[in-house]
Order: structure tokens, then C-alpha cells, then sequence
């Protein structure tokens, strides 16, 4: 039988069906009994228990009477209750009462912890506290003080659990969890720290610094005290962006489990606590990005995984690196700089952040890695960079890490000790993944071993070769493999042997394959980053039931991982079956295939993120970015110019609500190159949209359109990418002429796309925009608001943010700071929903000033001091000025001056030339300069001034 205290009482036989124990008194008894399980408890301590301090006359006799109820009430077979001198005793085993069970287990589980075993920790702590079914010993009247010990136990396994998952790495679910346990426990401080270490390490500080002043205005009104040295320790770790505080782990997870490697891996760890560019090279196969993660995740800090096989062009690995950091060109709200590259804003994002980044499978775009590391390892000082390569990057002070196969022993060594031996358990733990009865033993030891040392320990080609397995005996596996290697060693003498034997093993399962599998394995290398099930069957042109039966082959055979929804191809058999696509005949036929069916899927996206659905289809786009700009760089580089500028228009808005404008821009600027310098006919919606997105970096030809006026007089429908209207006003600039232009330009484009609340949503933007810089501002707030209500109406963030942040402007302008903040804190949350950390940055500033203006120097410090945080995460330098700037503000008008004056000179250091909004800046800080060399003449006891505050 099996007990359960934590929660109502139950009594459970061994196939699961619960044994009724009776009324509450009988329940009771039964749980003081399981309290001391095994042990006897004496009649005074029941009696105790079960009336409290005032039981009724002949106590006794009724305790005798319920112990006999409840003996009749269990299988009488199994009876455990015992009558003893000194009361009574439930001879059962603790084991099979829950508490004690829980108990164990969360002792096991913070050992765990301490030990640094994270995942064993939280696999057993989410084991013990699934045990609970409500507070434990509910049916013990007045519930006992050893109910709260209990309690208190499980939720201090409760934290452990989460510091388990925080150490693997923070998620949105996780956040989710905090915050209830939070609010249901606002004083306890653990978990607050835990929600402000996850809120940090999503990239999300200002919300955990809110957390911070959340829980210390509690304890100061609940308690009357300050929040202990640790909380404010992760605070101050917040502040400065310290691991403690703010901890990315962005890693890859495992399916399988790792084996072997233990000396490489030790010598990882040694090189990266010694060198800040360490770098594994070896053949493909070797298992060079297994060993990085496995190494990046025993490392504390911060660490970012940057995958670069799926790029296709080197001039695209600053922008993958950003978008694995989440770094944007710009944010929503305002054009890119001109003539900024990525690597600038890498630069400015981790010149003072401690990093490990992991750049995997560089060889193909070494020259473009090197480059990049080379920059950002002598601009950032805390910065570390572990690189895989099948060569070295050649940069001084790399230090190398040569990795090949696993250690085998040499032919006619003794077999007596294979199960220590690495490559025999890769072997026999991924044979046993295909074919579960399968082990090493004494009859096929040897067997193994000679194939082990055929492969040369290669982990891929192990790999390939126990999936085998699944259809094929030990022994047959091993001769064909025998006669492959022979076949192919007469080929190239100059190719790596190593090479040549796991081209042998990715051949010869070639030839294991039938022909629809053949047939969907080369197809399926015109993908990039990966497959959907659609999209494959879509692309790949196999009949419905051959292409399910030929992708479960595939992925059975181990030539196609599944993931996440997702098909993807190991690098080594993807590059092997693009030869056998091109041997075909069928590469050309592939891509048109492909690139009909992502233009398609674009064009259905983009619809979709002017609408309620927006976030859904972002993370869609993400998950297919590689396929899509890889099947936009191929059009290109075929001269298909109608398609190429076709997936320039419908990616244009991904690109801007991403902040991928740089990457954007040299895509569009390629294929204006296939255009010319005038738009075709049927493309003039398409060749804008080009020049645009192109302008967006300094290239591109806006004269050759005229005015944003003149590219919408030239389109004879409604745009079917209707973000060329914003992106023209950002490009070209609005109309000259102040709002009345602007709404005679509403009115022409109205009569063009007739009741399209999206696109009319914003053009009353725009409208309202510009009667506000106008002065116009009852009649901008009328705009503004009939804009916001149009793009609410179609749930657009974006549309609703940018109308919101004017909103909030407007009523600063005219005196309302409490309207003000509404609409700011309303633009900041959807701008957290977008996950635009550039733009929450733009709006704590300005709420900053909104608070500077009403006085309220606390409130405004906090904001100026996040925004700061949040800007200098970003790398973008223009708003750390701003920033830093209203820092400065609130300093001066405190009477700091020299604290004033040091974050003014601070304000001036970069991101200020070149372009307006830096500009702007500057002018603003000189500006408070001259009123700070005011106030130090003025001398003490001068009164500071708020004006331009």
C-alpha cells in the first residue's frame, strides 16, 4: 500500500485504486500515525492530535474505538496498525508515505544543486513536488506544526527548482511561474531575486528592477525594514549587468546524452579560463559543436550560441551574431543611422559585457569570422570567444584545441575492459536508441571494436553506423562497412583518411536508402536552417504517402534529425546529398521550388503581422529566416529579378519590427542592382520598396523616386506591402508644407485604397504627427487617438505603440504628465510584446523627462538609469547619450553638479554624429552644460533651473 499526507489523506493499493478510510476523525488518525511511520506514537499525543487541548470525557476509549474502525478499514491481509505498551505503531514502510518520500527526494535534489548537477537537481525536485496534492495534513484539525514545517520544506524545494532552471537558462514560462509564487508570497525574498535574475536574463532589466522597488516598498510597509544584502546584491548586479544579475545561456539542448570527451572537455575549460579566443578545429564529424556546448554550459556567465551553417554569405555573420544576442539596427521608432555597420553595434553592445560567445562551424565563412573576432575581442576586454572550425581563424593568441575521433584501442589490444572505452559507448548508446535489446557483450565486444577503429572513433560516423542497426545484425554492419572503406580508399590519396571514412559511412548509407528516400534526402538540401513538414512535402514534390513513408525513412536511418517540428540535415550529409541534387540534375527545378513556396509563405506573413495574430507570425518568420533570405539571395544571384524584389516587398515590415534594417538593406541594394536605375513596368511598388530598404544604409537612389507624393500617385492599386507608405516618410522624409500637405496626401491615398483600416490607421498617424509638430495639438490628439483605435481595431502592436508614444509626447507637451505616463507605460508593454529592447529603452527616457518635468527626481532617476541599462545592452549609442543625459538632469537639478557635469561628458562620447537624433542630443547636452557652468558661478545656495528639462 502506498500513503499520502500532502494533501487529503488517501490509502492506495499497489494497481492505484484508493481504499476508503472513512470520516474525518478516522482520516486524522491515520495521518498522525503516518507522521511517525514505523515508530510508536503514544494514546497522549493521538488524543492530542485529535481533539486539541480540551479533549471530551473517556478520550481513551474513543481512541480505542477509532484505531479499531480504522484496522477494519484496511485490507486485512496487510493490516499495519499495532497495538503496543506505549501506544500504537503503523508498521509500514516510511518509503511509502509521500512526505517522507518528498523529503528524501528534495534532500537529493538540493545536493544536486550544490553539486553543480542541474539538470539531475531539477528533474528531482520537480519529482518530489509533484507529490503534493494540497497543503499536507489537511484532515489533522488545527493542522499540527509539523504541517508547516512541511510546508516550509516544499517551498524551499520550490526555490531550488527554480535556481536549477535558472542555471540552465530563464524562459517566459519560468518568469510566468515567479510572478504568481510572488504575489502569493510577497516577502519572501528568494523568490523575488529569482524573478529579477530571469526577468534580467531574457534581456528584460527594467522590469526587474521594478521588481526591486516593488519588494522593498512591501517589507518597508509590511515590515518596516530594507530588503536583505542578497536582494540588493541582485540589484546592483542588475544595475551593472553582472552575470548574477543578468544571465543568458542561450544554448542549444541535447537529445542525446554525451560520452566521452572528458580530458578534451577539461582542456576547454582550462583554455578559456586562460585565453579569450579559443578555437576546436577537426574534420566534420568530429563532434567539434557537441564538445562547445557541453564545454559553454560548464562555464559561469553569460553565454551566447551563434549557429553560422546556414549563412551563405560571410558578410552576414555580425547580423547572425546579433540576432543570437537580440540586438537590433534600430528601434521602431526611428530610422537606422546611415553608413553604421553591424559590427559597430556589436561593438557598443558588449564593450562592457562579460560573454562567452560560441560561434559554431565557421570554415565556410573563416575569413568573415576572423574578422569579426579580431574587432570585438580588442574592443570588448570581457569579452571570450570559443570558436569550431575545420581550420584554425589564424588570429594571434588563438589558442587551438585539436579534436578527431574518440580513443580506440589498437587492433589486437584486450577487449576485457570495452565499456570504458568511449567510442564502444557511443556506440552501444545510440544502437540501443534503434534497437532497444541490443548490448556489448563478450560474443560482439570484438565486433564493435573493429568497427569503432574502422571509423577512426569519428562520433558522426559511430553514429550513422549503430543506426544501422535497426535492420542490419552487429556482424553485418561491420563487413559492409569493411568492403565501403576498401572501395573508397582507392580514390583521392591526398583527401584526410579520416575524411575518406566518413564519406564512406554517409555513401554507404546512401546506398541503403530506397529511391523516394534517395529522392527526398537530396531535395531536401535546398533547404536552409531547416524544414517544416509543409514546407517539405510542398518543395520536395514527392506524392503525399511516398513523402511521409520517405521522411520517417530518413529520419529512422539518421540522415534527417526531427526537433522542435522541424527536419534538418547533419552538414556532412547535407553537403553529400547536394552532389547527388546536382549529379540529378534537379538543383534549378529545387530552387524555383523553393523560392515559390517562401515568396508565398512572405506574402502570407506580412499580411498576417498587421493584425491580432502579429506575434504568432513573427516567430514563424523567424523560424524560417534562413530559408528565406537564402531563397532571396538565390533569385538574386540568378538574375530572377521579379522574385528577388517581390521578397524584398514582402519581408520589408519583418525586417523593420525585427530590427534587422542593416541585413535588409544590403539584400534590397543586391537586387536594385538586377532593377536599374528606373522601375520596371508591373514592378513600381516592388522597386521602391527596394530603394528604400537600400536607403535605409546610405545606398540606394531616392531621386530616382521624387516624393513619397509621387510614388503613391504612381501605383495603380492599393499597395500590397502598404509599410511602403512609413517607409517612405522615413526614407524620403514627410512632406514639406507642414500637416496641411500631409492631409492633402491622407486624402489622395485614401481615394486609392478606399476602407482599408490599417493603412488609414496610418495615415491618421502620420496626420496627427504632424499637427503636433505643427502646434495643431487638440486637433493632433483627435488624429492620434482615431489612429490608435484603427490599429487596435486590427490588433497591430507596432501601430499601436508608435501611436501611443505620440500620445504620451503630446500630453507632456501640454502639461499632463499623469496621461502621459499611462500612454508611455501602455507603448512599453507592447513594445516587451514585440521584444524590442531598443524601444523600451527610447521610452523610459522619455518618461524620464515626463517625471523630470512634474519634479519627481526619484521616479525619473529610475527610469534614466533602465533606459541606460537597456541602451547599453542594445549597443545603441544614441540612446546611452540620451540617457545619460537626463541622468545628468536630474543631478543638476538636485545640485550635484559634478555628477552633472560627469555624465554630460559621458553623453558626448560617441553615437552623436553623422545623423539628426545624434545630433539633437548633442546640441541638448552643450545646452546643460552652459546651465551648469551658470549654476558653478552662481555658487551654492543658487537655485538650480529647470528649464530644458
Amino acid at each position: 500500500m502506498r500513503f499520502r499526507i500532502l494533501g487529503p489523506t488517501q490509502v492506495l493499493l499497489a494497481d492505484g485504486r484508493e481504499i476508503p478510510v472513512g470520516g474525518p476523525r478516522l482520516r486524522a488518525l491515520l495521518a498522525l500515525l503516518l507522521l511517525d511511520a514505523g515508530r510508536v506514537v503514544s494514546a497522549d499525543r493521538l488524543i492530542d492530535g485529535l481533539y486539541g487541548e480540551h479533549p471530551p470525557r473517556g478520550a481513551a476509549n474513543a481512541l480505542q474505538s477509532q484505531v479499531s474502525r480504522l484496522r477494519q478499514a484496511l485490507p486485512a491481509e496487510e493490516n499495519p496498525v499495532e497495538l503496543h505498551p506505549a501506544g500504537y505503531r503503523l508498521a509500514v514502510d516510511p518509503e511509502d508515505v509521500d512526505a517522507y518520500r518528498f523529503e528524501r527526494l528534495a534532500e537529493a535534489g538540493r545536493r544536486a544543486l550544490d553539486g553543480g548537477d542541474w539538470p539531475r537537481a531539477a528533474t528531482v525536485l520537480r519529482e518530489a513536488l509533484e507529490l503534493w496534492r494540497g497543503p499536507a495534513l489537511t484532515d489533522v484539525p488545527g493542522r499540527p506544526a509539523r504541517a508547516a514545517r512541511l510546508d516550509e520544506l516544499r517551498l524551499a524545494a520550490i526555490d531550488d527548482r527554480v535556481d536549477a532552471d535558472l542555471a540552465m537558462g530563464a524562459s517566459a514560462a519560468l518568469v510566468a511561474e515567479l510572478r504568481e509564487f510572488v504575489v502569493a508570497h510577497p516577502l519572501r525574498e528568494r523568490s523575488r531575486g529569482q524573478l529579477m535574475r530571469a526577468l534580467s536574463a531574457l534581456g528584460r532589466p527594467a522590469e526587474a528592477l521594478a521588481e526591486f522597488e516593488a519588494a522593498r516598498s512591501t517589507l518597508a510597509e509590511q515590515l518596516g525594514t530594507d530588503p536583505s544584502a542578497e536582494l540588493a546584491a541582485i540589484h546592483l548586479a542588475v544595475l551593472r549587468g553582472a552575470e548574477n544579475g543578468s544571465t543568458r545561456r542561450a544554448l542549444p539542448s541535447q537529445l542525446t546524452t554525451f560520452v566521452g570527451r572528458d580530458e578534451e572537455l577539461k582542456r576547454v575549460g582550462e583554455l578559456l579560463g586562460e585565453r579569450r579566443l579559443v578555437t576546436l578545429i577537426g574534420p566534420g564529424g568530429a563532434g567539434k559543436t557537441r564538445l562547445a556546448i557541453e564545454a559553454a554550459g560548464r562555464q559561469d556567465g553569460e553565454v551566447c550560441f551563434v549557429e553560422l551553417a546556414g549563412l551563405a554569405d560571410g558578410s552576414d555573420v555580425p547580423q547572425a551574431v546579433s540576432t543570437a544576442l537580440g540586438l537590433r539596427d534600430a528601434g521602431l521608432r526611428a530610422p537606422a543611422e546611415p553608413g553604421r555597420q553591424p559590427t559597430d553595434r556589436l561593438v557598443e553592445a558588449l564593450v562592457e559585457r562579460r560573454l562567452l560567445l560560441v560561434l559554431d562551424n565557421c570554415e565556410h565563412v573563416v575569413a568573415d569570422v576572423a574578422r569579426l573576432a579580431a574587432r570585438l575581442l580588442g574592443a570588448c576586454p570581457a569579452l571570450r570567444v570559443l570558436a569550431t572550425s575545420r581550420e584554425p581563424l589564424g588570429l594571434a593568441g588563438e589558442a587551438l584545441c585539436p579534436l578527431s575521433g574518440l580513443t580506440v584501442p589498437p587492433a589486437g589490444a584486450s577487449a576485457r575492459h570495452a565499456d570504458d572505452v568511449a567510442a564502444v559507448r557511443l556506440f552501444a548508446q545510440r544502437a540501443a536508441d534503434v534497437a532497444p535489446d541490443f548490448t556489448v557483450t563478450t560474443a560482439n565486444v570484438d565486433t564493435v571494436l573493429r568497427i569503432c577503429r574502422t571509423l577512426d572513433g569519428l562520433p558522426l560516423a559511430i553514429e550513422l553506423a549503430a543506426a544501422r542497426l535497426r535492420a542490419l545484425p552487429v556482424a553485418e554492419v561491420a563487413a559492409r562497412l569493411d568492403d565501403r572503406v576498401r572501395l573508397l580508399s582507392m580514390g583521392s590519396r591526398a583527401a584526410s583518411p579520416r575524411h575518406r571514412t566518413l564519406r564512406a559511412v554517409v555513401e554507404w548509407s546512401w546506398d541503403l536508402l530506397d529511391d523516394a528516400e534517395r529522392r527526398l534526402a537530396r531535395r531536401l538540401t535546398v533547404f536552409a536552417g531547416g524544414a517544416t513538414l509543409e514546407a517539405a512535402g510542398q518543395v520536395c514534390g514527392l506524392p503525399g504517402e511516398d513523402f511521409v513513408e520517405a521522411l520517417t525513412g530518413l529520419v529512422d536511418k539518421s540522415f534527417v534529425e526531427m526537433s522542435g517540428g522541424r527536419y534538418r540535415m547533419l552538414e556532412t550529409v547535407r553537403a553529400f546529398c547536394a552532389e547527388r541534387l546536382a549529379d540529378a540534375g534537379e538543383a534549378d527545378d529545387q530552387r524555383r521550388a523553393h523560392l515559390a513556396y517562401f515568396l508565398e509563405f512572405a506574402w502570407t506573413s506580412s499580411d498576417h503581422l498587421r493584425r491580432s495574430e502579429q506575434l504568432h507570425w513573427l516567430r514563424r518568420l523567424d523560424a524560417e529566416r534562413d530559408n528565406l533570405h537564402a531563397a532571396l539571395r538565390r533569385a538574386t544571384a540568378a538574375g530572377d529579378a521579379a522574385d528577388a524584389a517581390g521578397m524584398v516587398a514582402a519581408l520589408s515590415f519583418y525586417w523593420w519590427l525585427r530590427g534587422m534594417r542593416g541585413e535588409g538593406a544590403r539584400l534590397a541594394a543586391d537586387v536594385l542592382g538586377l532593377l536599374g536605375v528606373e522601375a520596371p513596368p508591373m514592378l513600381r511598388e516592388e522597386y521602391a520598396l527596394c530603394v528604400y530598404n537600400a536607403s535605409l544604409s546610405g545606398a540606394g537612389a531616392l531621386d530616382s523616386l521624387g516624393t513619397q507624393r509621387a510614388v503613391i500617385s504612381s501605383l495603380d492599386r492599393p499597395p500590397r506591402q502598404p509599410f511602403l507608405l512609413y517607409l517612405s516618410g522615413i526614407s524620403a522624409g514627410p512632406p514639406s508644407g507642414g500637416s496641411e500637405h500631409v492631409n492633402e496626401l491622407m486624402r489622395e491615398l485614401r481615394r486609392l485604397v478606399g476602407s482599408d483600416v490599417w493603412i488609414n490607421a496610418l495615415g491618421t498617424m502620420g496626420s496627427g504627427s504632424a499637427q503636433m509638430w505643427s502646434g495643431e495639438w487638440d486637433q493632433a490628439g483627435t488624429q492620434l487617438e482615431i489612429a490608435l483605435d484603427g490599429f487596435r481595431q486590427v490588433g497591430d502592436r507596432w501601430g499601436s505603440m508608435i501611436t501611443l508614444g505620440a500620445l504620451g509626447e503630446l500630453a507632456a507637451w501640454r502639461d499632463d504628465p499623469e496621461a502621459a505616463g499611462a500612454y508611455m507605460d501602455q507603448a512599453m508593454r507592447l513594445a516587451e510584446e514585440l521584444e524590442s529592447v531598443v524601444d523600451q529603452a527610447d521610452m523610459l527616457r522619455t518618461r524620464g523627462e515626463i517625471r523630470l518635468r512634474a519634479g519627481d527626481l526619484p521616479a525619473a532617476r529610475d527610469d534614466f538609469a533602465a533606459a541606460l541599462l537597456l541602451a547599453q545592452r542594445s549597443g545603441a549609442p544614441e540612446f546611452v547619450s540620451a540617457a545619460r543625459l537626463g541622468l545628468a538632469q536630474v543631478a543638476r537639478l538636485g545640485g550635484d553638479l559634478v555628477e552633472a557635469r560627469r555624465f554630460c561628458e559621458a553623453a558626448l562620447t560617441g553615437g552623436l554624429t553623422g545623423w539628426y537624433v545624434g545630433e539633437a542630443t548633442r546640441t541638448e547636452v552643450m545646452f546643460v552644460l552652459g546651465q551648469i557652468a551658470e549654476a558653478e558661478k552662481a555658487g551654492p545656495g543658487a537655485l538650480p533651473s529647470a528649464d530644458g528639462a
